[in-house]
């Protein structure tokens, strides 16, 4: 540990043990935005610090389209006039599927005295210790998206079990508009393993699934990831034959283009709100939802980490709304764009907190890391 390191633990010390309030919502930053989840362990505020900021965003892995836009999300926010000058650095990078090269570089963000880190965590249990330190330290903490199993630090996400739970709904409530029963094999394609969106999610489908004994789920890992949600769907498809529904968690396209190339039937489907995905659902007729786990959460927790700097206080645990659409009402430029590629996601913003970002202010920006 540096010395710098340890005298910013010391000096911070006191103030960081008053963080955590029974304070109630009201009493929080634009309870309208920041609305608290129904198990929010209590309301976190840090003292009040002058500007301009140094925060970091450490993204785990960038492998799949809804992370390339996450990132430019957070890129799009830092350019915004009003937030550019409440900035000193934004930095920004993405360290793969390694807590322990995540922790690291949390660790040196915290060691360069760095005023926010925000985190999509790798995994939700492998923190504690880093947690510790960036509250001794006084360094803002805020986790989005991939949160952790933690009460210590602001988590900025959407309610992931209902976001499951709304995407079997709409495919049991489409199998038994057809069928008059829930009956048959349901194709449920996963994320990546370990990380609490995907067993969230997951959560959310067994909750709805469970109820229908007469229901069949067959269960793959995409890994949020187009190739491998097509590659799953035709293998599925191949030794299962035809299925009564299917939800996705992330990477929908790659399902969608797996059943028309093996000429599988319209059937009911709880997808991601992808622009492609949005499109091609749109074309085919599919029924059945569209809902997103929007990547302006970046956004959402790096503004997050500004106002708790400014001295304002906030849920320990917020749940944002679930951007959703039922798919017979999906309109053409204003659900999805064909102008745009398949890759842009839909879901650009959360205009209770903040203006949504337009196309063009995310089409300039890049996945890359960037200070």
């Amino acid at each position: 540990m540096t010395r710098r390191m340890t005298l910013l633990m010391l000096g911070a010390l006191a103030a960081s043990t008053a963080m955590f309030t029974s304070a109630s919502a009201q009493d929080t930053y634009k309870p309208g935005c920041y609305a608290p989840a129904p198990n929010s362990a209590s309301v976190i505020s840090y003292p009040k610090k002058a500007g301009p900021y140094k925060i970091a965003l450490v993204n785990g892995y960038v492998g799949n389209d809804w992370r390339a836009n996450s990132i430019q999300t957070a890129k799009a926010w830092g350019a915004r006039p009003e937030i550019k000058s409440k900035l000193s650095e934004l930095k920004i990078v993405s360290v793969g599927n390694d807590s322990t090269a995540q922790i690291s570089a949390i660790d040196n963000f915290i060691a360069a005295g760095y005023d926010a880190v925000i985190i999509n965590a790798v995994n939700p249990t492998a923190f504690d210790a880093v947690v510790k330190r960036a509250k001794q330290a006084g360094v803002v903490l805020v986790t989005y998206d991939n949160v952790l199993d933690s009460d210590q630090v602001v988590q900025i996400n959407e309610d992931q079990v209902d976001l499951g739970r709304i995407k079997a709904q709409a495919v049991v409530d489409g199998i038994k508009a057809k069928k008059g029963n829930v009956s048959g094999q349901v194709l449920e394609i996963d994320g990546v393993p370990g990380n609490s969106v995907d067993r969230d999610n997951q959560a959310g489908f067994s909750e709805v699934f469970s109820k229908y004994p007469e229901l069949k789920v067959v269960k793959v890992e995409g890994d949020w990831d187009v190739g491998t949600a097509s590659k799953v769907t035709s293998d599925a498809i191949a030794t299962n034959g035809n299925f009564d529904g299917i939800v996705v968690q992330e990477g929908s396209v790659g399902a969608l283009e797996a059943m028309a190339a093996a000429k599988h039937p319209v059937v009911p489907v709880g997808f991601d709100a992808g622009n492609g995905t949005r499109m091609l659902v749109n074309k085919g007729k599919y029924p059945g939802i569209t809902a997103a786990q929007a990547p302006a959460l970046a956004a959402m927790a790096l503004e997050a980490s500004v106002v708790l700097l400014e001295g304002n206080a906030l849920p320990q645990k917020v749940f944002l709304p679930i951007p959703q659409k039922n798919n017979a009402d999906l309109a053409e430029g204003k659900d999805f764009f064909p102008d745009l590629p398949k890759t842009f996601y839909t879901a650009t913003g959360f205009p209770q907190c903040f203006p949504v970002f337009t196309p063009d202010e995310l089409k300039g920006q890049t996945a890359d890391n960037a200070n």
